[in-house]
This record gives C-alpha cells, sequence and structure tokens, in this order.
C-alpha cells in the first residue's frame, strides 16, 4: 500500500480536508478559521484543485501552509477542464504551484478521465513532472476501475505509477466498493475518497428541514435524490441520537472504517460545520455499530453481478 507522508517523515492524518469552498462559499477568513482548526486536530493532509473558485482556494491554501508545507500533504488536481493533453496539464499545474507558493506538490491528480487525449501524453507528461521533482505522487480521481488499471499499465511504460485514487463514496454512494476499492487494495494504491457526507444528506440537517446544496444545486439534487437515500439519512440520524453522536461523525468514521481507505475527504464552510467530521478522527467505530450502520444502506451488486455470491 502506498504510504503517504509529508517530506518531513509525517504519517498522513486518518481526515483529509477538501479545500473547495475556500474562497466561495467561505470567504478568507472563514478558510483561516477551518484550515487553524484541522491543523489544531493534527489533520496533515489537504487536498484543493485547479479550478475550485477560481483559483481561490489554491491561493488561500498557499498562504495558510506557507510556513509548514513540509510536514502536510497537500493534494491538487488538473484536467476538469481543457482536458488532459499535456500542454493543458502543465499550464494548469504551473498556474496551481505559483498559487499555492510552492515548487512541488505532494499529489497531482488527473482531476477526471479524458476520452480524447491518449494515456501516453497524459502519462508521458505526468512522469516527467515526477521525476522532475515537481511531484510526488501521481493520482487520478472519478476513474472507474478499468480506466484506472489501462492508466496504470501506460505510466509503467514511463516510470511512474498511480500512488493513490479519489473516488466518490460514503453511505449512500457505495459504488466504489465493487471494484474500485478491491483493486486499490490490490494493487496498493491509497484511497482519499471525497463526498462522505453525501453532499450534506448524511449530516441530518434535511432531515430537521434545514436546506443546503441539495436543495439548491440541481446536480446535487439529482445525485441524492433518491427516496432511499433519504431513508438511509433519517436511519443514520436516529442511530447517532442512540449513541449520543453527531451524523456527520457516523458518516465520516464508517467510511474512514473500510480497509481500503486511507483518509477521507471532509469539507464545510466553517468551523462550527466542519467540528462533527473532525470528531471522525477520534471516534472508535466499533465492528458491531459498521454492520448496524451499514444495513441500513443499499450494498450494491458484486461486479460478477451473481447476488448469490454477494457477503
Amino acid at each position: 500500500m502506498t504510504e503517504l507522508k509529508a517530506q518531513d517523515g509525517s504519517a498522513a492524518s486518518p481526515v483529509c480536508f477538501g479545500c473547495m469552498q475556500f474562497g466561495g462559499t467561505a470567504d478568507a477568513a472563514a478558510s483561516q478559521a477551518m484550515y487553524e482548526a484541522c491543523r489544531g486536530a493534527g489533520v496533515t493532509f489537504f487536498d484543493t484543485a485547479h479550478m475550485y473558485t477560481e483559483g481561490a482556494a489554491e491561493e488561500l491554501l498557499g498562504g495558510f501552509v506557507a510556513q509548514e508545507s513540509e510536514q502536510l500533504i497537500v493534494a491538487t488536481k488538473a484536467g476538469y477542464t481543457g482536458g488532459s493533453g499535456r500542454a493543458n496539464i502543465l499550464a494548469q499545474f504551473d498556474e496551481s504551484r505559483k498559487r499555492l507558493k510552492l515548487d512541488r506538490v505532494d499529489i497531482l491528480y488527473l482531476h477526471r478521465w479524458d476520452e480524447t487525449t491518449p494515456l501516453e501524453e497524459s502519462f508521458e507528461t505526468l512522469s516527467e513532472l515526477q521525476q522532475a521533482g515537481a511531484v510526488r505522487h501521481i493520482g487520478v480521481s472519478n476513474f472507474a476501475a478499468w480506466q484506472v488499471m489501462k492508466a496504470q499499465a501506460v505510466a509503467a511504460r514511463f516510470g511512474a505509477r498511480i500512488d493513490i485514487l479519489q473516488p466518490m463514496y460514503s453511505l449512500v454512494k457505495r459504488q466504489a466498493e465493487v471494484e474500485i476499492l478491491p483493486m486499490a487494495l490490490s494493487e496498493g494504491m491509497a484511497v482519499a475518497p471525497y463526498s462522505p457526507l453525501g453532499g450534506g444528506l448524511l449530516t441530518g440537517k434535511y432531515q430537521a428541514g434545514g436546506t443546503g446544496r441539495l436543495s439548491t444545486n440541481e446536480r446535487y439534487a439529482t445525485r441524492y435524490g433518491q427516496p432511499w437515500m433519504h431513508e438511509t439519512a433519517a436511519a443514520l440520524t436516529k442511530m447517532a441520537a442512540e449513541m449520543g453522536v453527531a451524523p456527520a461523525t457516523l458518516a465520516v468514521a464508517w467510511a474512514a472504517k473500510n480497509p481500503a481507505v486511507t483518509a477521507p475527504i471532509i469539507s464545510a464552510r466553517n468551523t462550527e460545520q466542519l467540528a462533527p467530521s473532525l470528531a471522525a478522527q477520534t471516534f472508535s467505530l466499533s465492528d458491531e455499530a459498521y454492520a448496524r450502520i451499514e444495513e441500513v444502506s443499499q450494498r450494491p451488486a458484486p461486479a460478477t453481478d451473481r447476488l448469490e455470491e454477494a457477503g
């Protein structure tokens, strides 16, 4: 298994903080407060992307990490817009490094699969960046398992390998369990899954009549709009109340307990919203509680679709 460590040898924290809200729904002051809360809780792993909040997320994170970057793991992503061709990867990564004020980043992900660009072009470029010392680990985000393995074979031809994956994964989005997570265990890849709270659905706020991305963003409303997902969220909220813990803490702890998961990516708009997710780092989820939580969610069929063989 790829072992994620900062440049000074510090191990990755049990959760990663995703900076998608920096410079957007979280202004500079709120972003700094969340960064400081994360560091106070021992978080050493931070994730951003070239396209987040038109660059503001990287600029803010760059300012926050300036005095301690060697103690941290900083990840960014390229290619969400403009494709995964050489020119676009280099241009976006160069801009990202300037915003982050870093000569080297710990992880550079391809943000999504690009069917129009040969993998050879993408991974030769990433390999060159790695060999030049500008990137420590190569990762991919939003790739299917077959796409990862196809890309891994190409990367090997250039003396590189995919060390880390970033799939979507939560109690209401479990497709990664079918092939991605088993593949990661088999091939020794680290996994930093995003959206362990299901876009906020698993915090319990919607059951309480609250609003958020699921009520204002059509993409998220569609992604998490199936009735069974809301039933699962309601059941999780009930269990959390019985256990005296926040639903968000349970949701993140559940995702983190999967043996393939290195560090779930948590995020928030402010420190109050962040606190329950941070608490998952020190919350001990028993095997019995893990199984109870799993039972309230729909488990995806195995890759072969042979339901009689499902565990």
